[in-house]
């Protein structure tokens, strides 16, 4: 969708002078010192995903927001190339005229800004519409989008208020709509919650979450909150000193950490709030089955509790012992007293860990782990669960310390 390739950024009187320097091996410390010039990321290449919301974690000055700056051209890099995928082609942004830049930012790409960026002499519904009317719809047009796209955020009943006269949660949720009215292909968002109070933060990473689900945008979000990062990313790429030195899922930026600084980073993440039951399950290719009949798999290497796959690989019959129960989809804090003896839990590789525990905790019985068709992918009884306990304390630490 877009891809960042060997970008470079250089703030200062001579950016050429700078990037020699630097391909010579000087530190960057000594070329701001010496020159003036700062250099804002080095190397940065990464390509974000279509439908995928990408983090760019780091600390103040690594270069995140810059790198995000370069996505729809507000910032030129000053060597590299940053491509966005169009309809029809591939249009590399450090080149692309100004008319063609003008439609991708009035129609492809859109950006939510830390400081809400609303206009105060506007209601919330002229606000919203602000992109709309640039781009000369139909005031019947405008007014439609409008309204779906603050319901959307559920701000409907607000949308003849001013700026004023809501809260900040609010405000940036208007300004997530007018990013959302022109129907863009990317959202482009520089930590838009910093400012916010801790809970009404999580509200909005929980909205943000929700519309994701729905919408499926292609999202570059930057944070210098490494829980928020873990909880948002479909990926995050991690940033120091200019640099991206880790990219990678959640799980394994937090199970692989790449370098000292990235593992110094992870070293106190709560393992239970970042990954899934794919970190945690024994894959299906490793559980015995029935030497009777191989459509029986065993479950736990006691083989009290089993389950039968049909020709597609789906469980259609579990037994614990004996006795034969019902596969009951996973929701949210179910409680024990809805299952009968015998049934067993059905989950998707994505659930979190803390609700696979949940599951063994409430039912004391293994939880199925099922992908997108159903298909049985693998199982986390309590002896996964213990193997993965005992293996957590490694990470995050030197192993050779």
């Amino acid at each position: 969708m877009i891809t960042f390739d060997h970008v470079y950024n250089v703030f200062g009187p001579s950016p050429s002078e700078a990037l020699a320097r630097l391909d010579r091996g000087e530190s960057r410390d000594l070329i701001l010192e010496q020159t003036g010039n700062l250099i804002a990321t080095v190397d940065a290449s990464v390509q974000v995903l279509r439908g995928e919301i990408l983090v760019l974690m780091g600390l103040s000055g690594s270069g995140k927001s810059t790198l995000l700056r370069c996505a729809n051209a507000l910032v030129r890099p000053v060597r590299g190339h940053v491509l966005y995928q169009d309809e029809r082609e591939t249009l590399d942004l450090t080149v692309v005229d100004e008319k063609t830049l003008r439609r991708i930012r009035m129609s492809r790409i859109s950006m939510v800004f830390q400081r809400f960026a609303l206009l105060p002499w506007r209601t919330l519904r002229q606000n919203v519409a602000f992109g709309l009317e640039v781009r000369g719809l139909k005031r019947r047009e405008v007014r439609r989008i409008v309204d779906e796209k603050l319901e959307l955020v559920g701000l409907g009943q607000w949308k003849d208020k001013y700026t004023h006269e809501l809260s900040g949660g609010m405000q940036q949720r208007v300004g997530l709509a007018r990013a959302l009215a022109t129907d863009p292909d990317v959202l482009l968002l520089d930590e838009p919650f910093s400012a916010l109070d801790p809970l009404i933060r999580l509200r909005m990473q929980t909205e943000l979450l929700t519309l994701q689900r729905e919408l499926k945008k292609t999202m570059i979000f930057v944070s210098h909150d490494l829980d928020e990062a873990l909880r948002l990313g479909s990926r995050v790429a991690i940033m120091e000193a200019g640099h991206i030195v880790q990219v990678g899922t959640p799980e394994q930026i937090v199970m692989n950490p790449g370098t000292d600084y990235v593992r110094q980073f992870v070293a106190h993440v709560n393992p239970l709030n970042v990954l899934r039951s794919s970190a945690l399950m024994r894959p299906h290719a490793e559980l015995d089955r029935d030497r009777a009949d191989p459509t029986v798999i065993r479950l736990e290497p006691t083989g009290h509790h089993r389950c039968r796959v049909d020709a597609e690989g789906r469980p259609v019959s579990v037994w614990a012992g004996e006795r034969p129960g019902r596969i009951v989809a996973y929701v949210d804090g179910m409680r024990r007293d809805e299952l009968v003896d015998g049934d067993l839990v059905a989950g998707s590789a994505d659930l979190p860990m803390r609700a696979a525990i949940e599951v063994n905790h409430v039912t004391g019985r293994p939880l199925l782990v099922v992908d997108s068709r159903g298909k049985l992918i693998g199982v986390i009884s309590a002896w996964e669960i213990l193997r993965g306990l005992l293996e957590r304390p490694t990470v995050g630490n030197d192993p050779g310390a």
